[in-house]
């Protein structure tokens, strides 16, 4: 299995984005690569609970990703399972470490099936860290 990982340093305190990670109207504003919007988003964060990401593709078709979380460490970790269209599962951690006035954001993502897949995750995680970064400089706010 491959494994991913895409990091962002963003002008924000843990809390805040760990906050903008676990609250529906926020995750809202920022998630996605750009030319997808966030649809339907729920959200049960608590170890055990589910999550449910509703991506609306340029196209206009919707791919739903689905996981239960693993870890709920707030502000420091989440780790959660992913599927996309209830396809393999994969496992996404996302730690968020202060330095400063700064937080770095690192996104793991692990149990990818091929190369194949691996790019369009990561291409979708930096654009999804570009518009997390974009939330707390105000530009989507």
């Amino acid at each position: 299995m491959i494994e991913l990982a895409v990091r962002r340093r963003i002008r924000a305190t843990p809390e805040k984005i760990f906050a903008a990670w676990t609250t529906v109207e926020s995750l809202r504003q920022w998630w996605g690569p750009d030319g997808v919007a966030c649809g339907d988003v729920e959200l049960d964060v608590r170890v055990g609970g589910t999550l449910r990401i509703a991506n609306v593709m340029p196209d206009g078709s919707v791919v739903v990703i689905t996981g239960v979380y693993e870890i709920v460490d707030a502000p420091r970790e989440l780790a959660f399972t992913w599927r996309i269209d209830g396809g393999p599962a994969e496992r996404v951690s996302v730690s968020f470490v202060r330095d400063g006035d700064e937080t770095d954001v690192v996104v793991v993502h692990q149990k990818i099936v091929d190369d194949d897949a691996r790019a369009g995750h990561e291409r979708g995680w930096d654009g999804c860290l570009a518009g997390l970064a974009r939330y707390f400089a105000g530009a989507l706010q």
